[in-house]
């Protein structure tokens, strides 16, 4: 049972009784199955991990870790308390050894994607600094899709990563797109997504294009003049990073003229077979 204390009124502090759950006696007998003298040392846990869980590839050093990393003093070992709640922390999810093990054959947009925003951000949207750390940080973590906004430098003559109209610091293009590069597969080999915000001038978006295409290279995905009916798998994307972007706006405005004129033929031929047909 533990207490905290709440101010009330700026001037009296009250106290709560805060319950905490006990082990029930099922996880007390376990443990004292694998403990001496109500702690549960190193070998002990590796022994509770093996024979009890089945985690047979789990060594000694895990199990030290496991301690090292428990909230509870002492370090040489977990008391009853601390085993408890490792039994149900995240170190202890029944997940963790399942590995893949749904259907990755189908289309890429048939899941869904761990994905980060403002990837690029060591701290608040207003005044923090941009760096590629938290990205490594993010893709290290499983993060599979980073967002990076693109903006000109004050020069107009490169590329620079940062949170457009805030006072944020800048990190240039490049320098995150190599760390990219590095660490994209470090804890999956499933596609890495790059989503581009970008607000380029067409001569900046031709030097991105091209530092995306020199940095990235062989990994970089970039499918053929075909047209796809459904996006490829995630079977046959791994290893690869793909950039997700609106097109330009020239492009845009040029595909809805030429889209409005074909409308506009379309139209025009319709009343032409209906004017036929209404004079037969």
């Amino acid at each position: 049972m533990s207490k905290q204390s709440y101010r009330v009124c700026f001037c009296f502090r009250r106290r709560f009784k805060m319950t905490v759950a006990q082990a029930p006696e099922d996880v007390k007998n376990l443990f004292e199955m694998y403990s001496e003298n109500g702690l549960m040392n190193a070998d002990g846990l590796h022994k509770f991990l093996v024979e009890y869980q089945k985690e047979d590839e789990t060594t000694t050093d895990d199990a030290q870790k496991i301690i090292d990393g428990s909230k509870h003093l002492p370090k040489n070992g977990l008391h009853v308390e601390a085993f408890f709640r490792h039994l149900f922390s995240d170190t202890n999810s029944p997940l963790v050894s399942l590995g893949v093990h749904h259907d990755m054959n189908a289309p890429l947009s048939h899941y869904f994607i761990f994905t980060g925003h403002n990837s690029y951000l060591t701290g608040n949207q207003l005044n923090s600094d941009c760096s590629d750390v938290p990205i490594i940080n993010a893709l290290k973590r499983g993060v599979r899709v980073i967002e990076l906004d693109i903006w000109p430098n004050s020069e107009k003559d490169d590329v620079h990563v940062l949170h457009g109209g805030t006072l944020t610091a800048p990190v240039t293009l490049l320098k995150c797109l190599s760390s990219i590069k590095e660490y994209a597969f470090v804890s999956s080999d499933f596609p890495v997504v790059i989503t581009l915000e970008d607000h380029l001038t067409p001569d900046l978006q031709a030097k991105a294009a091209n530092m995306i295409t020199e940095t990235l290279g062989d990994i970089l995905f970039t499918p053929g003049p075909e047209v796809f009916k459904e996006f490829p798998s995630l079977e046959t994307l791994k290893k690869r990073i793909i950039i997700s972007t609106k097109p330009p706006k020239d492009y845009t405005e040029a595909k809805e003229d030429k889209d409005k004129e074909n409308d506009s033929k379309s139209d025009k031929a319709d009343d032409e077979v209906a004017m036929k047909k209404v004079s037969s």
